[in-house]
Protein backbone atom coordinates (compact mmCIF):
# COMPACT_ATOMS: atom_id res chain seq x y z
CA UNK A 1 0.00 0.00 0.00
CA UNK A 2 1.36 3.42 -0.96
CA UNK A 3 0.67 6.67 0.77
CA UNK A 4 -1.64 9.05 -1.11
CA UNK A 5 -0.64 12.68 -0.80
CA UNK A 6 -4.17 14.10 -0.83
CA UNK A 7 -3.31 17.74 -1.39
CA UNK A 8 -1.45 16.90 -4.57
CA UNK A 9 -3.94 14.55 -6.21
CA UNK A 10 -5.49 17.22 -8.39
CA UNK A 11 -3.63 16.21 -11.52
CA UNK A 12 -4.04 12.43 -11.46
CA UNK A 13 -3.29 13.29 -15.23
CA UNK A 14 3.80 9.06 -24.81
CA UNK A 15 5.76 11.31 -26.92
CA UNK A 16 7.27 8.71 -29.04
CA UNK A 17 9.85 9.10 -31.67
CA UNK A 18 11.85 6.50 -33.45
CA UNK A 19 14.78 5.51 -35.53
CA UNK A 20 14.72 6.39 -39.20
CA UNK A 21 14.77 3.02 -40.92
CA UNK A 22 16.04 4.51 -44.17
CA UNK A 23 19.28 5.76 -42.63
CA UNK A 24 21.97 3.10 -42.17
CA UNK A 25 24.89 5.44 -41.63
CA UNK A 26 26.29 4.44 -38.23
CA UNK A 27 28.06 7.76 -37.72
CA UNK A 28 24.85 9.69 -38.33
CA UNK A 29 23.02 7.28 -36.02
CA UNK A 30 25.55 8.01 -33.27
CA UNK A 31 25.05 11.74 -33.78
CA UNK A 32 21.34 11.31 -33.10
CA UNK A 33 21.75 9.37 -29.86
CA UNK A 34 20.84 11.07 -26.63
CA UNK A 35 23.28 11.13 -23.73
CA UNK A 36 22.83 8.37 -21.15
CA UNK A 37 22.39 9.41 -17.52
CA UNK A 38 23.95 7.86 -14.48
CA UNK A 39 21.51 5.46 -12.78
CA UNK A 40 21.25 4.27 -9.20
CA UNK A 41 18.49 2.79 -7.10
CA UNK A 42 16.64 5.24 -4.86
CA UNK A 43 16.99 4.37 -1.18
CA UNK A 44 16.27 5.74 2.27
CA UNK A 45 13.57 7.99 3.61
CA UNK A 46 10.11 6.46 3.64
CA UNK A 47 11.38 3.61 1.52
CA UNK A 48 8.95 4.15 -1.35
CA UNK A 49 8.33 6.51 -4.24
CA UNK A 50 6.60 9.77 -3.34
CA UNK A 51 3.82 10.38 -5.84
CA UNK A 52 0.72 12.56 -5.93
CA UNK A 53 -1.37 9.45 -6.55
CA UNK A 54 -0.18 5.85 -6.67
CA UNK A 55 -2.24 2.71 -7.08
CA UNK A 56 -3.59 1.56 -3.75
CA UNK A 57 -2.71 -2.11 -3.95
CA UNK A 58 0.54 -4.00 -3.81
CA UNK A 59 2.15 -4.41 -7.22
CA UNK A 60 3.15 -8.01 -6.52
CA UNK A 61 -0.53 -8.88 -6.05
CA UNK A 62 -0.97 -8.37 -9.82
CA UNK A 63 2.39 -9.83 -10.83
CA UNK A 64 4.28 -6.54 -11.09
CA UNK A 65 7.08 -4.75 -9.31
CA UNK A 66 7.67 -1.07 -8.58
CA UNK A 67 11.18 0.32 -8.23
CA UNK A 68 12.51 3.86 -8.13
CA UNK A 69 15.78 5.07 -9.62
CA UNK A 70 17.79 8.28 -9.44
CA UNK A 71 18.94 9.57 -12.85
CA UNK A 72 21.66 12.20 -13.10
CA UNK A 73 23.72 13.86 -15.78
CA UNK A 74 24.04 17.01 -17.84
CA UNK A 75 21.13 18.16 -20.00
CA UNK A 76 21.01 20.72 -22.78
CA UNK A 77 18.35 23.26 -23.69
CA UNK A 78 17.28 24.14 -27.23
CA UNK A 79 16.73 27.34 -29.19
CA UNK A 80 15.29 27.99 -32.65
CA UNK A 81 18.15 27.74 -35.11
CA UNK A 82 19.41 31.09 -36.31
CA UNK A 83 16.78 32.95 -34.31
CA UNK A 84 14.06 31.91 -36.75
CA UNK A 85 10.44 31.71 -35.71
CA UNK A 86 8.85 28.36 -34.93
CA UNK A 87 5.92 27.86 -37.28
CA UNK A 88 2.46 26.56 -36.52
CA UNK A 89 3.01 23.57 -38.84
CA UNK A 90 5.48 22.04 -36.38
CA UNK A 91 8.33 22.01 -38.90
CA UNK A 92 10.79 23.30 -36.34
CA UNK A 93 14.54 23.54 -36.73
CA UNK A 94 16.35 23.92 -33.42
CA UNK A 95 19.85 23.70 -32.07
CA UNK A 96 21.43 22.96 -28.72
CA UNK A 97 21.89 25.93 -26.45
CA UNK A 98 23.45 25.77 -22.98
CA UNK A 99 23.78 22.85 -20.56
CA UNK A 100 23.24 22.24 -16.86
CA UNK A 101 23.50 19.43 -14.34
CA UNK A 102 20.38 17.62 -13.18
CA UNK A 103 19.36 14.86 -10.76
CA UNK A 104 15.85 13.46 -11.09
CA UNK A 105 13.94 10.25 -10.43
CA UNK A 106 12.03 7.61 -12.37
CA UNK A 107 9.56 5.02 -11.08
CA UNK A 108 9.59 1.74 -13.00
CA UNK A 109 6.66 -0.68 -13.15
CA UNK A 110 7.34 -4.02 -14.83
CA UNK A 111 6.26 -7.68 -14.87
CA UNK A 112 7.81 -9.91 -12.23
CA UNK A 113 7.88 -12.74 -14.77
CA UNK A 114 10.29 -11.89 -17.59
CA UNK A 115 8.32 -14.13 -19.96
CA UNK A 116 5.25 -11.93 -19.45
CA UNK A 117 7.06 -8.84 -20.83
CA UNK A 118 5.69 -7.89 -24.26
CA UNK A 119 8.79 -5.93 -25.27
CA UNK A 120 7.25 -2.45 -25.03
CA UNK A 121 8.37 0.20 -22.56
CA UNK A 122 6.32 3.36 -22.10
CA UNK A 123 8.02 6.42 -20.67
CA UNK A 124 5.41 8.72 -19.16
CA UNK A 125 6.20 12.40 -18.74
CA UNK A 126 4.68 12.87 -15.30
CA UNK A 127 2.08 15.60 -14.95
CA UNK A 128 2.75 18.54 -12.61
CA UNK A 129 -0.44 20.56 -12.98
CA UNK A 130 -1.06 20.28 -9.23
CA UNK A 131 2.55 21.19 -8.47
CA UNK A 132 3.46 17.55 -7.81
CA UNK A 133 4.17 14.46 -9.90
CA UNK A 134 1.33 12.18 -10.97
CA UNK A 135 1.08 9.47 -13.64
CA UNK A 136 -2.40 9.62 -15.17
CA UNK A 137 -1.54 7.35 -18.10
CA UNK A 138 -0.53 4.67 -15.61
CA UNK A 139 -3.62 5.31 -13.46
CA UNK A 140 -6.05 5.12 -16.38
CA UNK A 141 -4.49 2.23 -18.31
CA UNK A 142 -2.71 0.06 -15.74
CA UNK A 143 -5.11 -2.86 -16.24
CA UNK A 144 -4.27 -3.04 -19.94
CA UNK A 145 -0.56 -2.57 -19.29
CA UNK A 146 -0.41 -5.26 -16.62
CA UNK A 147 -2.41 -7.92 -18.45
CA UNK A 148 -0.43 -7.38 -21.68
CA UNK A 149 2.99 -7.19 -20.01
CA UNK A 150 4.17 -3.64 -20.68
CA UNK A 151 6.77 -1.83 -18.63
CA UNK A 152 6.02 1.78 -17.73
CA UNK A 153 8.44 4.39 -16.44
CA UNK A 154 7.05 7.47 -14.70
CA UNK A 155 9.64 10.23 -15.12
CA UNK A 156 10.01 13.46 -13.15
CA UNK A 157 10.85 15.59 -16.15
CA UNK A 158 9.98 19.04 -14.82
CA UNK A 159 11.23 21.35 -12.11
CA UNK A 160 7.92 21.58 -10.22
CA UNK A 161 7.74 17.82 -9.82
CA UNK A 162 11.30 17.58 -8.57
CA UNK A 163 10.82 20.43 -6.10
CA UNK A 164 7.63 18.93 -4.69
CA UNK A 165 9.17 15.47 -4.47
CA UNK A 166 11.98 16.84 -2.33
CA UNK A 167 9.48 18.27 0.14
CA UNK A 168 7.55 14.99 0.34
CA UNK A 169 10.60 13.05 1.50
CA UNK A 170 13.61 15.33 2.14
CA UNK A 171 15.83 12.43 3.19
CA UNK A 172 15.19 10.17 0.21
CA UNK A 173 15.42 12.98 -2.34
CA UNK A 174 18.02 15.26 -0.80
CA UNK A 175 20.20 15.23 -3.92
CA UNK A 176 17.51 15.93 -6.53
CA UNK A 177 18.34 18.94 -8.69
CA UNK A 178 16.46 20.44 -11.61
CA UNK A 179 17.92 23.39 -13.57
CA UNK A 180 14.58 24.41 -15.10
CA UNK A 181 12.04 23.27 -17.66
CA UNK A 182 14.18 24.43 -20.59
CA UNK A 183 16.19 21.26 -19.91
CA UNK A 184 13.18 18.96 -19.49
CA UNK A 185 13.22 17.92 -23.15
CA UNK A 186 16.75 16.53 -23.02
CA UNK A 187 16.08 14.90 -19.66
CA UNK A 188 13.19 13.08 -21.32
CA UNK A 189 15.46 11.99 -24.17
CA UNK A 190 18.09 10.72 -21.77
CA UNK A 191 15.56 8.66 -19.84
CA UNK A 192 14.47 6.95 -23.06
CA UNK A 193 18.07 6.36 -24.08
CA UNK A 194 18.72 4.78 -20.68
CA UNK A 195 15.94 2.27 -21.39
CA UNK A 196 17.69 1.27 -24.60
CA UNK A 197 21.26 1.26 -23.26
CA UNK A 198 20.82 0.21 -19.63
CA UNK A 199 17.84 -2.11 -19.50
CA UNK A 200 20.02 -4.38 -17.38
CA UNK A 201 19.66 -1.78 -14.60
CA UNK A 202 16.37 0.02 -15.23
CA UNK A 203 14.41 -3.09 -16.26
CA UNK A 204 16.26 -5.74 -14.30
CA UNK A 205 17.49 -7.28 -17.52
CA UNK A 206 14.30 -7.22 -19.59
CA UNK A 207 15.09 -6.56 -23.25
CA UNK A 208 12.96 -3.77 -24.75
CA UNK A 209 11.96 -3.93 -28.40
CA UNK A 210 9.99 -0.68 -28.49
CA UNK A 211 10.18 2.50 -26.42
CA UNK A 212 7.07 4.67 -26.48
CA UNK A 213 6.36 7.96 -24.76
CA UNK A 214 3.13 9.24 -23.26
CA UNK A 215 1.79 12.32 -21.54
CA UNK A 216 -1.53 13.81 -20.50
CA UNK A 217 -2.69 17.43 -20.45
CA UNK A 218 0.20 19.69 -19.45
CA UNK A 219 2.62 16.86 -20.24
CA UNK A 220 1.11 16.37 -23.71
CA UNK A 221 1.51 20.12 -24.25
CA UNK A 222 5.24 19.75 -23.64
CA UNK A 223 5.51 16.57 -25.70
CA UNK A 224 4.13 18.41 -28.72
CA UNK A 225 7.21 20.64 -28.54
CA UNK A 226 9.42 17.63 -27.89
CA UNK A 227 8.11 15.88 -30.99
CA UNK A 228 8.45 18.92 -33.23
CA UNK A 229 11.83 20.11 -31.96
CA UNK A 230 13.81 17.27 -30.41
CA UNK A 231 12.56 14.10 -32.05
CA UNK A 232 14.31 14.89 -35.38
CA UNK A 233 17.62 15.22 -33.49
CA UNK A 234 17.61 11.96 -31.52
CA UNK A 235 16.50 8.39 -32.15
CA UNK A 236 14.91 7.61 -28.82
CA UNK A 237 11.16 7.01 -29.12
CA UNK A 238 9.12 4.90 -31.51
CA UNK A 239 5.68 6.55 -31.21
CA UNK A 240 3.60 9.10 -29.32
CA UNK A 241 0.44 8.87 -27.24
CA UNK A 242 -0.71 12.42 -26.56
CA UNK A 243 -3.73 12.71 -24.29
CA UNK A 244 -5.80 15.86 -23.76
CA UNK A 245 -3.45 18.35 -25.39
CA UNK A 246 -3.96 22.08 -25.76
CA UNK A 247 -3.85 23.69 -29.18
CA UNK A 248 -0.66 25.55 -28.27
CA UNK A 249 2.79 24.03 -27.80
CA UNK A 250 5.07 24.61 -24.82
CA UNK A 251 7.99 27.04 -25.00
CA UNK A 252 11.49 25.72 -25.54
CA UNK A 253 13.55 28.35 -23.76
CA UNK A 254 11.64 31.63 -23.64
CA UNK A 255 7.96 32.41 -23.23
CA UNK A 256 7.67 33.84 -26.73
CA UNK A 257 9.68 31.37 -28.82
CA UNK A 258 6.45 29.42 -29.49
CA UNK A 259 3.25 31.27 -30.23
CA UNK A 260 -0.17 30.24 -31.42
CA UNK A 261 -1.68 26.85 -32.22
CA UNK A 262 0.80 24.22 -33.35
CA UNK A 263 0.29 21.00 -35.31
CA UNK A 264 2.42 17.89 -35.04
CA UNK A 265 5.00 18.03 -37.80
CA UNK A 266 3.93 15.93 -40.77
CA UNK A 267 7.39 14.43 -41.35
CA UNK A 268 7.85 13.01 -37.86
CA UNK A 269 8.12 9.51 -39.31
CA UNK A 270 6.66 7.61 -36.33
CA UNK A 271 3.07 7.02 -35.20
CA UNK A 272 1.19 9.64 -33.19
CA UNK A 273 -2.16 8.82 -31.58
CA UNK A 274 -3.95 11.94 -30.32
CA UNK A 275 -6.58 11.21 -27.65
CA UNK A 276 -8.98 14.08 -26.90
CA UNK A 277 -11.81 14.19 -24.39
CA UNK A 278 -14.80 16.48 -24.88
CA UNK A 279 -13.09 19.05 -22.66
CA UNK A 280 -10.03 19.21 -24.90
CA UNK A 281 -11.24 19.24 -28.50
CA UNK A 282 -9.72 22.02 -30.57
CA UNK A 283 -9.24 22.81 -34.24
CA UNK A 284 -5.49 22.32 -34.46
CA UNK A 285 -5.56 18.66 -33.37
CA UNK A 286 -7.94 18.01 -36.24
CA UNK A 287 -5.11 17.85 -38.73
CA UNK A 288 -5.89 15.17 -41.28
CA UNK A 289 -5.20 11.52 -40.50
CA UNK A 290 -2.11 10.27 -42.29
CA UNK A 291 0.03 7.15 -42.31
CA UNK A 292 1.51 8.39 -39.01
CA UNK A 293 -1.30 10.40 -37.36
CA UNK A 294 -4.61 9.36 -35.85
CA UNK A 295 -7.10 11.41 -33.86
CA UNK A 296 -9.49 9.88 -31.33
CA UNK A 297 -12.20 12.20 -29.98
CA UNK A 298 -14.28 10.31 -27.44
CA UNK A 299 -17.92 11.07 -26.70
CA UNK A 300 -18.93 11.31 -23.05
CA UNK A 301 -15.45 11.95 -21.66
CA UNK A 302 -13.83 14.73 -19.64
CA UNK A 303 -10.27 15.89 -19.06
CA UNK A 304 -10.46 14.23 -15.63
CA UNK A 305 -13.16 11.99 -14.20
CA UNK A 306 -14.47 9.63 -11.55
CA UNK A 307 -12.10 6.85 -12.57
CA UNK A 308 -8.99 9.01 -12.32
CA UNK A 309 -10.18 10.46 -9.03
CA UNK A 310 -10.78 7.21 -7.21
CA UNK A 311 -11.88 4.06 -9.03
CA UNK A 312 -8.60 3.77 -10.92
CA UNK A 313 -6.51 3.82 -7.75
CA UNK A 314 -8.16 0.64 -6.44
CA UNK A 315 -8.98 -1.19 -9.69
CA UNK A 316 -7.03 -4.46 -9.79
CA UNK A 317 -8.57 -5.64 -13.06
CA UNK A 318 -10.93 -8.15 -11.44
CA UNK A 319 -14.07 -6.65 -13.09
CA UNK A 320 -15.04 -4.73 -9.95
CA UNK A 321 -13.79 -1.55 -11.62
CA UNK A 322 -16.40 -2.00 -14.35
CA UNK A 323 -19.14 -2.44 -11.74
CA UNK A 324 -18.04 0.74 -9.96
CA UNK A 325 -18.01 2.56 -13.31
CA UNK A 326 -21.66 1.67 -13.97
CA UNK A 327 -22.70 2.50 -10.43
CA UNK A 328 -21.08 5.92 -10.79
CA UNK A 329 -23.37 6.67 -13.73
CA UNK A 330 -26.35 6.25 -11.41
CA UNK A 331 -24.86 8.00 -8.37
CA UNK A 332 -21.88 10.16 -9.39
CA UNK A 333 -19.77 12.02 -6.81
CA UNK A 334 -19.32 15.78 -6.81
CA UNK A 335 -16.41 15.70 -4.36
CA UNK A 336 -13.03 14.47 -5.56
CA UNK A 337 -10.34 13.09 -3.24
CA UNK A 338 -12.41 14.21 -0.29
CA UNK A 339 -11.50 17.89 -0.55
CA UNK A 340 -12.23 19.19 -4.07
CA UNK A 341 -15.89 20.16 -4.03
CA UNK A 342 -17.50 20.71 -7.42
CA UNK A 343 -20.85 22.36 -7.94
CA UNK A 344 -22.13 19.39 -9.96
CA UNK A 345 -21.39 15.64 -10.05
CA UNK A 346 -18.26 15.02 -12.12
CA UNK A 347 -17.91 13.01 -15.31
CA UNK A 348 -18.22 9.23 -14.98
CA UNK A 349 -17.54 8.49 -18.64
CA UNK A 350 -15.63 5.80 -20.57
CA UNK A 351 -12.17 7.39 -20.83
CA UNK A 352 -10.25 4.64 -19.00
CA UNK A 353 -11.68 1.94 -21.25
CA UNK A 354 -11.03 3.77 -24.53
CA UNK A 355 -7.59 5.00 -23.45
CA UNK A 356 -6.57 1.39 -22.77
CA UNK A 357 -7.64 0.58 -26.32
CA UNK A 358 -5.60 3.54 -27.56
CA UNK A 359 -2.46 2.16 -25.89
CA UNK A 360 -3.06 -1.18 -27.58
CA UNK A 361 -3.72 0.46 -30.96
CA UNK A 362 -0.54 2.52 -30.80
CA UNK A 363 1.56 -0.47 -29.79
CA UNK A 364 0.12 -2.56 -32.63
CA UNK A 365 0.77 0.31 -35.04
CA UNK A 366 4.41 0.61 -33.98
CA UNK A 367 4.89 -3.15 -33.93
CA UNK A 368 3.18 -4.13 -37.18
CA UNK A 369 3.02 -0.89 -39.15
CA UNK A 370 -0.77 -1.11 -39.39
CA UNK A 371 -2.56 2.00 -38.12
CA UNK A 372 -5.97 1.91 -36.46
CA UNK A 373 -8.90 2.85 -38.65
CA UNK A 374 -9.74 6.54 -38.76
CA UNK A 375 -12.39 7.46 -36.21
CA UNK A 376 -15.35 9.80 -36.47
CA UNK A 377 -14.87 13.21 -34.86
CA UNK A 378 -17.29 14.80 -32.42
CA UNK A 379 -19.92 17.16 -33.79
CA UNK A 380 -18.44 20.30 -32.27
CA UNK A 381 -20.25 23.60 -32.60
CA UNK A 382 -17.45 25.76 -31.21
CA UNK A 383 -13.93 25.40 -29.78
CA UNK A 384 -13.98 27.52 -26.64
CA UNK A 385 -10.97 26.65 -24.46
CA UNK A 386 -11.95 23.90 -21.98
CA UNK A 387 -15.61 24.48 -22.83
CA UNK A 388 -16.27 23.57 -26.47
CA UNK A 389 -19.87 23.15 -27.59
CA UNK A 390 -21.42 20.03 -29.13
CA UNK A 391 -24.56 18.88 -30.87
CA UNK A 392 -26.26 16.51 -28.42
CA UNK A 393 -28.89 13.79 -28.55
CA UNK A 394 -32.20 13.65 -26.69
CA UNK A 395 -30.50 12.36 -23.54
CA UNK A 396 -27.86 15.12 -23.60
CA UNK A 397 -24.89 13.12 -24.88
CA UNK A 398 -22.59 14.45 -27.59
CA UNK A 399 -23.06 13.27 -31.16
CA UNK A 400 -20.23 11.85 -33.22
CA UNK A 401 -16.82 10.82 -31.98
CA UNK A 402 -15.83 7.40 -30.69
CA UNK A 403 -18.95 5.66 -29.39
CA UNK A 404 -19.32 3.42 -26.36
CA UNK A 405 -22.28 1.99 -24.43
CA UNK A 406 -21.85 4.86 -21.94
CA UNK A 407 -23.39 7.22 -24.51
CA UNK A 408 -25.27 4.89 -26.85
CA UNK A 409 -27.11 3.04 -24.07
CA UNK A 410 -27.17 5.90 -21.59
CA UNK A 411 -27.78 5.86 -17.88
CA UNK A 412 -26.77 9.52 -17.65
CA UNK A 413 -26.00 12.59 -19.67
CA UNK A 414 -22.20 12.82 -19.77
CA UNK A 415 -20.29 15.97 -20.62
CA UNK A 416 -16.70 17.15 -20.61
CA UNK A 417 -17.82 20.69 -19.78
CA UNK A 418 -20.21 22.62 -17.58
CA UNK A 419 -18.83 22.14 -14.07
CA UNK A 420 -17.57 24.81 -11.68
CA UNK A 421 -16.04 25.04 -8.22
CA UNK A 422 -12.96 23.41 -6.75
CA UNK A 423 -10.94 26.61 -7.18
CA UNK A 424 -11.24 26.23 -10.94
CA UNK A 425 -10.20 22.60 -11.23
CA UNK A 426 -13.80 21.40 -11.66
CA UNK A 427 -13.84 23.15 -15.03
CA UNK A 428 -11.83 20.14 -16.24
CA UNK A 429 -13.93 17.48 -14.53
CA UNK A 430 -17.08 17.61 -16.69
CA UNK A 431 -20.48 16.51 -15.45
CA UNK A 432 -22.72 13.49 -15.01
CA UNK A 433 -26.49 13.99 -14.85
CA UNK A 434 -28.22 10.65 -14.15
CA UNK A 435 -31.35 10.06 -16.17
CA UNK A 436 -34.57 10.25 -14.20
CA UNK A 437 -36.47 7.09 -13.33
CA UNK A 438 -39.15 7.85 -15.91
CA UNK A 439 -36.53 8.25 -18.65
CA UNK A 440 -34.90 4.95 -17.69
CA UNK A 441 -38.27 3.19 -17.70
CA UNK A 442 -38.97 4.48 -21.20
CA UNK A 443 -35.57 3.49 -22.55
CA UNK A 444 -35.33 0.14 -20.75
CA UNK A 445 -38.69 -1.42 -19.79
CA UNK A 446 -36.82 -4.24 -18.04
CA UNK A 447 -33.36 -4.91 -16.68
CA UNK A 448 -32.86 -7.46 -19.45
CA UNK A 449 -33.72 -4.87 -22.09
CA UNK A 450 -30.91 -2.71 -20.73
CA UNK A 451 -28.45 -5.61 -20.59
CA UNK A 452 -29.25 -6.59 -24.17
CA UNK A 453 -28.81 -3.07 -25.52
CA UNK A 454 -25.64 -2.50 -23.46
CA UNK A 455 -24.18 -5.79 -24.67
CA UNK A 456 -24.83 -4.95 -28.32
CA UNK A 457 -23.24 -1.50 -28.02
CA UNK A 458 -20.25 -2.87 -26.11
CA UNK A 459 -19.60 -5.58 -28.68
CA UNK A 460 -19.77 -2.97 -31.43
CA UNK A 461 -17.15 -0.82 -29.65
CA UNK A 462 -14.92 -3.88 -29.21
CA UNK A 463 -15.28 -4.73 -32.90
CA UNK A 464 -14.21 -1.18 -33.81
CA UNK A 465 -11.13 -1.50 -31.61
CA UNK A 466 -12.24 1.19 -29.17
CA UNK A 467 -12.69 -1.11 -26.17
CA UNK A 468 -10.43 -4.07 -25.42
CA UNK A 469 -12.20 -7.45 -25.48
CA UNK A 470 -11.48 -8.22 -21.82
CA UNK A 471 -12.83 -4.82 -20.80
CA UNK A 472 -15.85 -5.35 -23.00
CA UNK A 473 -16.66 -8.59 -21.23
CA UNK A 474 -16.22 -6.89 -17.85
CA UNK A 475 -18.65 -4.16 -18.87
CA UNK A 476 -21.19 -6.71 -20.12
CA UNK A 477 -20.91 -8.69 -16.89
CA UNK A 478 -21.28 -5.47 -14.87
CA UNK A 479 -24.51 -4.59 -16.69
CA UNK A 480 -26.02 -7.84 -15.45
CA UNK A 481 -24.95 -7.08 -11.87
CA UNK A 482 -25.91 -3.41 -11.52
CA UNK A 483 -29.63 -2.87 -10.99
CA UNK A 484 -30.57 0.20 -13.02
CA UNK A 485 -34.29 0.32 -12.23
CA UNK A 486 -35.77 0.99 -8.78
Amino acid sequence: MHKVFGATLLAATLALGGCNSDDNDDSKEDERRAEVPNIEAATGGAGQAALAADLQFAMDSVGYSEQEFILSGTAVSYLPKGGQSLGTDGQWDVEKNDSAAYVTRAVVYQPLDAEAFNGTVIVEWMNVTSGSDSSPVWTYTHNELIREGYALISLSAQAAGVASTKTMDPERYANLLHPGDNYSYDIFSQAGQAVRDHADVLLNGLQPKRVLAAGESQSAYRLVSYANAVHPLVTVYDGYLLQSRLANAAPLATADDVSGSTEIRSDLGVPVLMFQSETDVNEVTRQADTSTYRLWEVAGTAHFDVYGGGIGLIDTGDEEGAVLALEALLDPPSTVFGFINCDKPINAGPMSFVLSAAVHALNEWVTTGTPPASAEILQATDFTLYSPGYARDAQGNALGGIRTPFVDVPLAALSGTGNTGGEGFCLLFGTTEPLRAGELDTLYPTQQAFVTAWTTATEAAVDRGHIRPVDGQALIDAAARVQILP
